[in-house]
């Protein structure tokens, strides 16, 4: 069987602003949760789980994807999740176009998988992991930390789904801008994310950028530079 997660990964000043969050908590009380593999800020929306089809759970992130388009959420501040390993984490608020998304996502990859015990609750919390795994001795002045920060107000659109693989490699992602299935190295890809943001900008009635200040908004959206 192989194993898989479904997720959004975060682009532009989100990204940004995440990553840093994430190391400054890290080298602030020595905690190595996130930090242990390279830092992606996400938002899981499905997953792990475990399939014998793996083309079955890609057609049926391909099928929910292709219904959505404009699928905006706001971080809204920080929370944790009070379970017996501790876990701090941005909060999500998610539209109702995220809630259905995720929700619909579900419904057709349980078809197909294992899940965990969160994927088939109808209310599901949103949120994007700070610190995790080994905080729990510290939680508290880590909190304390966290909490007393400034807190982000930062509005987004969900542009991609995201199928993550062994060794949270990219197997393939689902573009709502395009309206396409990009393989792995489409995923990658800055002629591709230039699409995507095109669109985006299309969709959200925006001027078409001239080739320099297009280049610098690429930039400030995936976090990439040449």
């Amino acid at each position: 069987m192989a194993g898989f997660l479904i997720e959004f990964r975060m682009h532009g000043y989100a990204k940004k602003y995440a990553k840093e969050l994430i190391y400054s908590v890290a080298k602030g009380f020595r905690v190595k949760g996130v930090t242990r593999k390279k830092v992606v800020p996400h938002i899981s929306l499905y997953g792990p789980g475990r399939t014998n089809d793996l083309r079955k759970v890609i057609s049926s992130v391909e099928k929910v994807g292709s219904k959505y388009t404009l699928v905006p959420f706001e971080i809204k501040g920080f929370w944790y999740f009070k379970t017996k390993s501790r876990v701090i984490y941005l909060d999500i608020e998610p539209s109702k176009e995220l809630e259905s998304l995720r929700w619909e996502l579900s419904r057709e990859l349980r078809k197909a998988s294992s899940c965990q015990t969160w994927d088939p609750q109808r209310e599901f919390s949103f949120h994007s992991t700070i610190a995790f795994k080994d905080i729990d001795s510290k939680f508290e002045k880590i909190w304390s930390d966290v909490e007393i920060r400034e807190k982000p107000r930062i509005r987004q659109n969900l542009t991609r789904i995201t199928v993550i693989g062994k060794g949270g490699r990219i197997i393939c992602e689902y573009d709502l801008m395009l309206k396409k299935l990009l393989s792995r190295r489409e995923s990658l890809s800055k002629y591709w994310g230039r699409k995507t943001i095109q669109k985006l900008r299309e969709f959200q009635g925006l001027p078409e950028e001239q080739n320099t200040l297009k280049k610098n908004w690429f930039q400030k959206f995936f976090g990439w530079s040449n």
